[in-house]
This record gives structure tokens, C-alpha cells and sequence, in this order.
């Protein structure tokens, strides 16, 4: 078979990386023609498996809509707010995440919740888990608008189904008696089956006041502190700080 045909049918096959590096070698022979046959498929099967990857990534990134572009890379350890390295390390590894267990991030605001939440989301990406980002308010948000519109059980099952789920800025509005349950529901479907990942500016030891239902607060309590990290964050705004401004300077 000629190379154009060759070409032809591995894109026709929908194996676009193979026909790309294959044009590569067909343009500059003097670079592979000393490769035996075998080393030639492997650097194509190689580029196919990295298109294949990259775009996976892509789509992951797309569907996650994280608030803000953050890596772990990026991480300020310098900055006196109770993030160290150290804690980092089991978080870098993805151990928790293939073991299902739920990371809390608790702190000030300003400290980093979100930054280090959607840090964390964005690596799973790159690993190849399934990301969601959403804040409480919009995720409820959401969960009200698919009671009224009967896409309720579509989007707990596509919940449900998320590797890594982040729900962000936790806490901050009281929750409706219809909210307590969705996240009851939302919680029963990931417990020991898969990841979520939560912020909040309250201790955790607050969180089941803010609930305000004591029945429902032990159920979702239970669910989520079982077997969870927990990063607790403090100090100073990060925000105040990059703007070159102090708490003092703040108040004046």
C-alpha cells in the first residue's frame, strides 16, 4: 500500500497521531531510516497514545470549568498560611483520590481555599480522573433549577459518576430543607466509591450547626469526614498581600 493510502486509512481508522508522525518520517527519512521496523510503529503508536492523551486532558479541563487556571507546581509555600510540603506529598500522589477519600480545606478567606482546591483538580485532569468544580451556591443553584425541569436524576447521576467533585466557598448560606437532602443524596452516592473535595471558611467542627438539621447534618457528616484530609489554612489574605497591602493598610 502506498503511504498517501496508508495515511488515508489510519485517519479514516480515526488514528490521527499514527498518521501524523508517519508523514513525519516520510518527510525526513534521513532521521528514520536507520530505525529497524519495530522502532518506527513504536514512535508512532507513541504519538498516537500522547494525541489520544492530550485530548482527554483538553476535555477533562473543558467539562471541570475550574474558577481560576492553577497548578500544584505553583503552590506559595513561602507565605506563613499552614501549607507545607510535606502535607502536599500524599495529596501530589493521587493515593487518596484512587482510594476514594474526601479532602477539606478549611481557612480565612483570602488564604488559598479555591487556588489550592482548583490546583489539586486541575492534576487529577492531567491524570486522567473526571473533575467537576462548582460553588455550593450554584451548585444548589443547579440541583433547584433540575427538580423544576426533570433533569433532577441526570444530573445526580452524572454527579455521582464524577471522580473528583469540588464544591467550593461550603457553608456560607444556610441551606434550604431540599438542599440538606440533594446533598445527603450526593453524598450517599460517593461515599467509598468516589473523591469530593470541599472549602469553607468553617471549621469543620461548625459545619454541622450550618446544616441545621441534625438528623441530616450526622448522616452528610458522617459520609464526608470519613476517612477525609484535612487542610486547615490561615493567615492573611493571599490577596491582600499580592496587592502590596497589609491588614493595617486595609483598615485605614
Amino acid at each position: 500500500m502506498h503511504n498517501n493510502q496508508t495515511i488515508s486509512g489510519l485517519k479514516k481508522m480515526k488514528l490521527y497521531g499514527m498518521a501524523e508522525a508517519l508523514q513525519q518520517q516520510m518527510h525526513q527519512p534521513n532521521t528514520y531510516n536507520e530505525l529497524c521496523f519495530t522502532e518506527r510503529l513504536g514512535l508512532l503508536v507513541d504519538q498516537e497514545l500522547n494525541l489520544r492523551n492530550n485530548n482527554k486532558f483538553n476535555r477533562l479541563l473543558k467539562a471541570a470549568k475550574f474558577k481560576i487556571p492553577a497548578t500544584l507546581q505553583d503552590l506559595d509555600y513561602e507565605h506563613p498560611r499552614g501549607l507545607t510540603r510535606e502535607t502536599m506529598t500524599g495529596i501530589m500522589s493521587f493515593d487518596w483520590l484512587t482510594n476514594n477519600q474526601n479532602i477539606l480545606i478549611t481557612g480565612p478567606t483570602g488564604c488559598g481555599k479555591t487556588y489550592l482546591a482548583c490546583a489539586v483538580g486541575y492534576n487529577a485532569c492531567s491524570n486522567g480522573f473526571s473533575v467537576a468544580y462548582y460553588r455550593s451556591s450554584r451548585l444548589f443553584e443547579s440541583l433547584i433549577i433540575a427538580h423544576g425541569d426533570g433533569s433532577y436524576n441526570k444530573l445526580i447521576a452524572q454527579l455521582a459518576r464524577l471522580d473528583l467533585l469540588i464544591i467550593d466557598d461550603w457553608g456560607l448560606d444556610q441551606l434550604s430543607p431540599m438542599s440538606r437532602n440533594d446533598l445527603l443524596e450526593i453524598m450517599e452516592d460517593r461515599h467509598n466509591s468516589k473523591s469530593t473535595i470541599v472549602t469553607s471558611q468553617l471549621p469543620t467542627i461548625n459545619w454541622h450547626e450550618a446544616i441545621a438539621d441534625a438528623t441530616l447534618a450526622d448522616a452528610i457528616m458522617d459520609r464526608l469526614l470519613h476517612n477525609a484530609h484535612k487542610i486547615k489554612l490561615k493567615g492573611e489574605s493571599m490577596r491582600k498581600i499580592k496587592n502590596g497591602l497589609t491588614q493595617v493598610d486595609q483598615l485605614e
